[in-house]
Parts: C-alpha cells; sequence; structure tokens
C-alpha cells in the first residue's frame, strides 16, 4: 500500500492555481450573468482569491488575464497580492477579444495586425517582469473556417516567427506555456489544434518553452492520460488548465461530467514524476462559473483536485508493476480501481485539521461571512466579466 504519511506530505505540499476571471461575471454565446459581489477591479478579485486559499490552504497563486486585468502599476498589484498571502501566476495574454482579429492575430494575413499582436504578447512579458511571473500562456484563436481560406503552412510559418520572436525576450526564469484546441471559433483549422502542433512548436523554441493541457480541449474519447504521460516523459508538459466538458469546451468545474478522468490524468502525473517541483508543471484552473456562485464554486474545484490526487497518491504502485510485469490484466486494473473507490474526504478532512484549516473548506467560506460581505460593500462600478 502506499505510504500514508508520504501521501499526506505531498499532499500538503500540493498547489494549486485560480483564474482571476474565474471570480467575475461569465455566461453563455447568449447571455452574461451577473451576480451580486462579483469583483469590480483586480486588486477585488485578488481579495476573494484569497478567500479560496484561507479555506484551502493549497492556492496561492492566481493566474492574470490581460487586458481584463490591467492596472496602471503592476508593482503595487503584486505587492497586494503578496499583502493578502497570495503570488501572481502566469499572464495570459489575449488576442482574440479585437475587431482586427476577425481572421487572426499573430497568423494574420495582414503584417500590421500580425505586428499588433506580437507587441501585445511582448507587453505580457513586460507585465511578467514587474510581477514576478514566470510564465506566459499563450493561447491563440487563431485559424480559418473555410477550405482555401488561407494558407496552411504560411500561417504555421507566422506563429512560428511570432513565437520566436517572444521565446527570446523571456528572462531567464521565464517561459512559454503553449495551448491548444480542436476547435472554435475556427472551425476548419485551427492554427494550433492539438497537443502535437503545441509540441513540435515548443521542441522549436527551446527548454523554455512547455505545452499546456486543458482538459476541455479534446475530441470526444481522446486518451488525456496518454498525451500527459507523453508530455511529462519528453520533461514537454507545462501544466494544466482543469475544467470539466460534456460536450465541447464547456469550462465546467473541473470533475464535475468525468471525475474518473481526472483520477486517471493525476494518476499519470504521479507515475511519471509530475507532482514533484523540478518537473514545473503547473496545476491551473480555467474555469466560468456562469450559474453557481464564483467563490464557492472555486473552492470546491480545488477540493475536485485534491480528491483525485489523494487517489492517485494511494495507488499501491510495487502491487501495479507486480500485475503488469505478470500480464495479469484484470488485476493491475483492480490495484487502480481500489485506489480510486476509496474515500479519501476523511484523510483530507486529517491533513486540513493538522494545517490549522476547516476540515470543511466551502463550510468554513460560508461561515465567514465574505459573501455577504462583499454583496453589501461591492456597490457601483463596473462588475468584471468577459471582456473586462
Amino acid at each position: 500500500m502506499a505510504d500514508r504519511s508520504a501521501v499526506k506530505d505531498a499532499l500538503r505540499a500540493q498547489r494549486i492555481e485560480t483564474p482571476s476571471w474565474g471570480y467575475g461575471n461569465s455566461g453563455t454565446r447568449f447571455k452574461v450573468f451577473a451576480q451580486p459581489g462579483v469583483p469590480r477591479d483586480p486588486f477585488e478579485k485578488l481579495a476573494d482569491a484569497a478567500q479560496v486559499h484561507a479555506a484551502t490552504g493549497v492556492a496561492p497563486k492566481v493566474s492574470l488575464h490581460i487586458p481584463w486585468d490591467r492596472v496602471e502599476d503592476y508593482g503595487a498589484l503584486a505587492a497586494h497580492a503578496r499583502e493578502l498571502g497570495l503570488e501572481i501566476g502566469a499572464i495570459n495574454a489575449n488576442v482574440f477579444q479585437d475587431d482586427d482579429y476577425t481572421l487572426g492575430s499573430v497568423t494574420h494575413p495582414d503584417p500590421r495586425v500580425r505586428r499588433k499582436a506580437l507587441d501585445h504578447l511582448l507587453e505580457c512579458v513586460d507585465i511578467m517582469d514587474a510581477t514576478g511571473s514566470r510564465d506566459l500562456k499563450l493561447w491563440f484563436s487563431d485559424g480559418t473556417n473555410y477550405p482555401g481560406q488561407d494558407d496552411i503552412s504560411g500561417r504555421q510559418q507566422r506563429l512560428s516567427d511570432a513565437l520566436s520572436e517572444v521565446y527570446g525576450r523571456l528572462g531567464d526564469d521565464q517561459r512559454i506555456l503553449l495551448e491548444y484546441k480542436l476547435f472554435e471559433p475556427a472551425f476548419y483549422t485551427m492554427d494550433v489544434p492539438d497537443w502535437g502542433t503545441a509540441y513540435a512548436h515548443c521542441l522549436r523554441l527551446g527548454p523554455k518553452a512547455a505545452v499546456v493541457v486543458d482538459t476541455g480541449h479534446h475530441a470526444p474519447g481522446t486518451n488525456i492520460e496518454f498525451i500527459v504521460a507523453f508530455l511529462l516523459r519528453e520533461g514537454k508538459l507545462g501544466g494544466f488548465d482543469f475544467n470539466s466538458r460534456f460536450y465541447a469546451d464547456d469550462d465546467l468545474m473541473v470533475g464535475a461530467a468525468d471525475p474518473f478522468q481526472l483520477f486517471r490524468i493525476l494518476h499519470e502525473v504521479n507515475g511519471n514524476g509530475g507532482f514533484a517541483p523540478e518537473a514545473g508543471v503547473a496545476f491551473m484552473l480555467d474555469q466560468c462559473h456562469n450559474i453557481e456562485a464564483k467563490i464557492p464554486a472555486i473552492i470546491r474545484s480545488v477540493m475536485n483536485v485534491q480528491e483525485a490526487t489523494a487517489k492517485a497518491l494511494l495507488v499501491d504502485r510495487s502491487a501495479l508493476a507486480a500485475a503488469q510485469n505478470a500480464g495479469d490484466v484484470l488485476g493491475a486494473n483492480e490495484v487502480l480501481m481500489d485506489a480510486y473507490a476509496t474515500d479519501v474526504r476523511p484523510l483530507l478532512a486529517e491533513v486540513r485539521a493538522e494545517t490549522g484549516r476547516d476540515p470543511n473548506p466551502v463550510a468554513a467560506y460560508r461561515a465567514g461571512g465574505w459573501a455577504e460581505k462583499i454583496v453589501a460593500e461591492r456597490v457601483g462600478g463596473a462588475q468584471a466579466g468577459w471582456g473586462a
């Protein structure tokens, strides 16, 4: 059996990054749904993120999205984060919400538009310098809708050129995390549609570039855990964007649709050394909480990752290896299923209690009165949301 003490140590050391946009208003293609008490600026987003970290103890980093989180003084924003016991995580570039980007950003046929997009990416590296962020996370909506619309190979060259210029601007401790997406908003070709394309670009760039696996960005039936195992083996898994999907890029709470898949993914992370700090894997949430309360949803999401991680850590790897080497198909599967069937909530409650936290993070948050406080105080101004 897995060493219980080692499992608890690993759970205490776990870090899960939360997204600033998860605290703002979001919705569907048809409507953005406003909720009372939603943050009006990045400083208030950080205040909400501090509540998540206080309740869980494992969420000290917050990803920013530019220009949604643009401020005049990024040093002051980073200082505010530190005052709250937080730090700035990945800086996410936005080259998909401008009319100029109708036909693409860094792969656009027009060199003026490409330059505009590239300047934004370089601005994001400046923001990394100011905030102490290590990671520049890049997702491109670039692609085509119709055969013949543009030259596929030409667009790949434009993408490569842009990535190379950004890569050359990175500091020694900074890196590019390149995200891929099968489709949407482009439907004929996406310029970074899959892990192989992202991997090829990162390999060409060098050691300061790695792939991000968004768990909602795959075709139905894709074996995401294979992708994770392969990228870890190659040293090119930079991080996750955790969320859940039923049909497409639903951005639902991680573990909501298929908790067994989340367990399988984290089993491969554990088996391939991905939890070790030197692996450099960033465990980030990328979710939109459309109809549920924001902060409790993010706390619950963090807990879902913790529970799947605990089950992955409890896999009896010695017994698993013995069954695999003996060709015992059912025995090997049974080892995995035994770990997955384990109720790890008491174990996690112990870990939280031992670190001075309430065993039930959601209940602790609700009892603290923060939800009522922000509804009463955050009156006036513009709530944060898509595009703000």
